[in-house]
């Protein structure tokens, strides 16, 4: 048997224990309480929320609650859709793009995290978002993929339409290998001014792809990556025209990236029959249009066939 002063001790950690379980119940309800169901998957007051202050952060630009929920919708049809054709994104496909969206910012991934969360965006928030795109756009693509295929003919046809010629010089195919300089993180400007040194000293150094790469490799602190091939319609104006007057088996002019000091070994340079850059705008332009097109009418046949039930 527990004493008087035992029990009272006793019922008060029961009531902190059970006013605490109160606030949260209190905080949660309106936030966990489901607004609509589609195809069997709920949308709440959270998601409507949180997809809200992300789209007030990324356009800024407020939207109706509707909208909001239209768009909920919609990604959770998509995803519905794509389940049962057997189709589904996997969790390091969401990761990678997510941490490349982070890049383009100059953020490491964690870096991005911390930046939504402090907008009071979860950073799960984002990425059912980019589950849900990349999952349409899969699957638009494998199931339109002939309407999709944009031929010469049609951008000459197109071009033709816009009285445009082709006068652009050939293109080149370019096989480039990133040279990375680690650069220590904060700002430390004797240590980049070092590091900037380090790398025009490698500059220097660097006379062929042979011999330059393993020397690359050698030192402390750079990492040289994997070759990527690209084409001069793909790079931006600046470099193409740099590594257009480029001699093969030299390096790039450093630059400050979120990684440290980048650099590009240019180890292959040909002359390239694909697209220019005019063709290139045009193919694509031509294929987003085809890919709305059919994008909408298959989502336009999907919504006929869904159960969506608003609960409130």
């Amino acid at each position: 048997m527990l004493g008087i002063q035992e029990q009272r001790r006793s019922c008060r950690g029961w009531l902190a224990i059970a006013a605490v379980a109160f606030a949260l119940g209190a905080a949660t309800p309106g936030h966990a309480q489901v607004v609509v169901v589609a195809n069997g998957s709920p949308i709440t007051e959270l998601d409507i929320a949180q997809r809200s202050k992300l789209i007030a952060t990324s356009t800024r630009k407020s939207t109706t609650r509707q909208a909001v929920i239209n768009e909920l919708i919609d990604e959770r049809l998509k995803i519905s859709k794509a389940k049962s054709y057997g189709m589904e994104i996997g969790s390091a496909e969401i990761d990678n793009a997510f941490e490349t969206m982070a890049q383009r910012q100059g953020l490491s991934a964690a870096q991005f995290s911390q930046m939504l969360e402090r907008t009071g965006v979860s950073p799960n928030t984002v990425k059912a978002r980019i589950r849900a795109e990349l999952t349409w756009t899969q699957l638009v693509r494998g199931r339109y993929s002939s309407t999709l295929q944009v031929g010469d003919s049609d951008i000459a046809l197109a071009m033709r339409s816009r009285n445009e010629t082709d006068k652009a010089p050939p293109g080149f195919l370019y096989t480039l290998y990133p040279v990375v300089l680690v650069v220590p993180r904060g700002p430390n400007q004797a240590a980049l001014t070092g590091k900037l040194r380090e790398a025009e000293n490698l500059r220097s150094r660097f006379v062929s792809c042979e011999t330059g790469l393993p020397l690359a490799r050698a030192l402390r602190d750079v990492a040289v990556r994997a070759p990527i091939n690209r084409s001069s319609a793909d790079l931006a104006p600046q470099l193409a025209e740099l590594l257009g007057k480029m001699e093969v088996g030299r390096l790039t002019a450093p630059e400050v990236t979120a990684q440290g000091l980048q650099m590009f070994a240019l180890c292959g340079k040909k002359e390239s029959a694909t697209d220019s850059a005019v063709k290139r705008e045009v193919r694509e332009e031509l294929f987003v249009k085809r890919f709305e097109t059919e994008s909408k009418k298959f989502l336009d046949e999907i919504r006929k066939s869904a159960m969506i039930e608003y609960k409130r």
